[in-house]
């Protein structure tokens, strides 16, 4: 939802670091797997207990995927003198599976954590299924189509928005570690708004594809 309004924000502070870690030879599949592995350390924390230690790596894990797409950006700029593979399609691939995976391992562990979770998490994850599905096939057809968007920053495909999109869900995982003991009651008010996106999404792919 908030993720086009804060697009130049967050441009303006990851550009001037992306150039620099452009120039010290830094890629953007490097930041891309960088962020997977602490991402996995936020997993592992919040299995034992560390809730604090796991916030600070999913904002590093959050922060690394906000820089790969702005590393690509500057490489892939014939006049910003920075050689580099810029924006591929095994970057973008990388970068979306590697998301994904981090988004739904979060309430996996908080199942492992607790298994009184268990069901929330399944919930949650369940939910996120929903919104994945609908954005990556949305994101299939248009790129078929030849459709596209740079109002949420060049991408590798089509990103179509929804009421939980990454700023919403990054909010989401933090103020879960912040209350864990509340994990239950974000994962199923998230997880309903969720299935709220899917249907936006559904009715947009309709709206679009269903008559062309």
């Amino acid at each position: 939802m908030f993720d086009a309004t804060l697009r130049p924000v967050v441009d303006a502070v990851m550009m001037p670091v992306a150039r620099q870690l452009a120039r010290w030879g830094v890629t953007a599949n490097h930041m891309t797997v960088t962020g997977g592995f602490m991402g996995l350390v936020a997993v592992i924390s919040i299995t034992f207990n560390a809730f604090m230690v796991a916030l600070v790596f999913i904002v590093i894990n959050r922060l690394a995927d906000g820089l790969d797409g702005a590393v690509a950006r500057v490489s892939d700029s014939s006049s910003s003198g920075i050689t580099g593979s810029g924006i591929t399609d095994f970057g973008g691939y990388l970068d979306i599976v590697l998301d994904f995976i981090f988004y739904s391992a979060i309430p996996f562990a908080f199942a492992l954590h607790d298994p009184a979770n268990a069901v929330a998490a399944c919930f949650l994850v369940f939910s996120f299924v929903g919104t994945t599905s609908s954005f990556l096939a949305f994101a299939i057809i248009a790129a078929k189509r030849g459709i596209s968007t740079e109002v949420r920053g060049k991408k590798s495909f089509y990103h179509l928005g929804g009421l939980t999109e990454g700023t919403e869900t990054i909010i989401l995982l933090c103020m879960m570690t912040l209350m864990p003991s509340y994990f239950a009651v974000f994962a199923w008010v998230f997880g309903g708004l969720c299935w709220i996106t899917t249907a936006t999404r559904i009715a947009d792919a309709h709206r679009m594809f269903a008559f062309k």
